[in-house]
């Protein structure tokens, strides 16, 4: 009968060196980490700090060689001629009123048609989903010359539904309702249309109110591309009341020799201000909604 000593058949224990090499290795492991998501930040964000410093500067210094990064004789010259002489409180009304429309008809019409498409079952519905894929891939620009040909038609060139109308359905936006709503459980659905709810009650009092992520998601996504959009509202707003900030920025800033640096950067931080207050108030809901619905 062979025995076997209990000692013996226990695992090695690991001995201090290699305990102590791995209690050296994870701390550095970190440290390089963090040092290389350092210089990442600082890198994304040394030209927003460079704009925002920019823009209490004079063109004399913002011209002088070699730079200076802090200002030496700060100034807010720039943002009191956008605030006075051109006109910013009409460019910023008009962007709102384009983002804020643009929003809202994105919002209720892609997860109109992300629930068609997820939970209704109907004829044609993997090729209307296959078509919504396809379009994400068409660059905007192929769609310029079509959609601006029936905007003139339509006789709506310089007004706001031109600005708007183009942008209140985007191929993103039913993808990543769809995929959100495709999760939600049918067994909800089913008991709601037993208690004799339509489609529009369950969508409006079942669905809705479990979509407050890929919302808060495609709320962001869909008012970033709206506030920045530079090229469709230069080709249909042909007066200056129908001006947004990108194309006033782009208009203003440019003086009769050469550009006017102070008041480009000013401009920029007027624009970019919103995007990050309204980002910082939905990050959370931002996250949570990329995180729940596949896009990788």
């Amino acid at each position: 009968m062979v025995t076997v000593n209990p000692v013996s058949s226990r695992p090695a224990s690991p001995g201090p060196v290699s305990s102590a090499r791995s209690a050296l290795r994870f701390p550095w492991s970190r440290a390089v980490t963090y040092t290389v998501l350092s210089v990442g930040l600082l890198v994304t964000i040394m030209p927003f700090i460079w704009m925002l410093l920019g823009s209490f500067k004079t063109q004399g210094e913002l011209l002088r060689r070699p730079i200076t990064w802090w200002p030496q004789a700060p100034t807010t010259e720039n943002y009191e001629t956008w605030m006075s002489q051109l006109d910013y409180g009409k460019f910023l009304t008009n962007s709102l009123i384009v983002a804020v429309c643009v929003v809202l008809g994105n919002l209720l019409f892609c997860s109109m048609v992300g629930y068609a498409l997820a939970k209704i079952d109907f004829p044609g519905r993997r090729l209307l989903f296959g078509l919504v894929m396809t379009m994400l891939m068409v660059p905007g620009v192929v769609t310029l010359i079509p959609t601006f040909v029936i905007v003139a038609n339509l006789g709506l060139v310089n007004t706001y539904p031109a600005l708007i109308l183009p942008f209140l359905a985007g191929p993103l936006g039913v993808f990543l309702m769809r995929q959100y709503i495709q999760g939600i459980p049918d067994a909800l659905m089913e008991a709601a249309r037993i208690d004799g709810a339509g489609e529009f009650r369950v969508f409006s009092r079942i669905v809705l109110p479990q979509c407050g992520p890929p919302l808060a998601t495609l709320a962001i996504l869909t008012f970033l591309g709206s506030w920045n959009n530079f090229l469709w509202p230069l080709v249909v707003a042909q007066t200056e009341d129908m001006y947004t900030l990108p194309v006033a920025l782009s208009l203003y800033s440019v003086g009769s020799n050469q550009t006017n640096y102070g008041i480009l950067m000013a401009g920029s931080v007027l624009v970019v201000a919103p995007i990050l207050v309204l980002f910082l108030l939905l990050q959370r809901y931002f996250v949570q909604g990329i995180a729940m619905t596949g896009i990788k």
